[in-house]
């Protein structure tokens, strides 16, 4: 009798913790000022599956994202979405930027976005809550990179925001 409890508490304590399995939520985002282009260049990873249910649960119920083929509605709702949650601020001045497309990576969307006209970079602040909508855990790693010079930031709910000085 007691081996049969002792069998079914270990059962039972292996099921609950299959459970208990915690995704990891994040993108990455990597902006680079090209000095003779005068452009930021931004690139952001976000895994498919993640924004996937975001763009379902905000645009459209029965959007699916296929990789082998291109929806127009996807970068619709992409540039919008995008244009929502990303706000970028040059040396104090709110900057707006184009989304250029995107591409996939195995289990990545990765998204070109530019900014014209940045014939400096002495400071930059960014916001970023992409997936922190839907995602309580979600954190957003950004790298900035001037010339030499790479400064990085995590934003997570709560500190979506962050400034980076490249004056110093």
């Amino acid at each position: 009798m007691k081996k049969t409890i002792l069998f079914f508490l270990i059962l039972g304590s292996i099921t609950l913790s299959s459970y208990t399995v915690h995704k990891f939520y994040v993108s990455v985002t990597q902006i680079e000022h090209n000095k003779e282009q005068q452009t930021l260049q931004i690139i952001s990873r976000v895994f498919i599956d993640d924004i996937e249910d975001l763009l379902k649960i905000r645009y459209d119920e029965s959007l699916t994202i296929d990789t082998t083929k291109d929806d127009p509605k996807l970068d619709e709702y992409l540039k919008k979405y995008l244009d929502q949650k990303i706000k970028i601020k040059v040396n104090d001045k709110d900057i707006a930027f184009n989304f250029l497309g995107k591409e996939y990576e195995d289990d990545l969307m990765i998204c070109y976005l530019e900014v014209q006209n940045i014939s400096s970079l002495e400071e930059i602040n960014i916001s970023n809550e992409v997936l922190m909508d839907v995602f309580e855990e979600q954190q957003n790693i950004v790298h900035v990179k001037k010339e030499n010079q790479r400064k990085s930031l995590i934003l997570e709910k709560g500190k979506s925001e962050g400034l980076l000085n490249f004056s110093e």
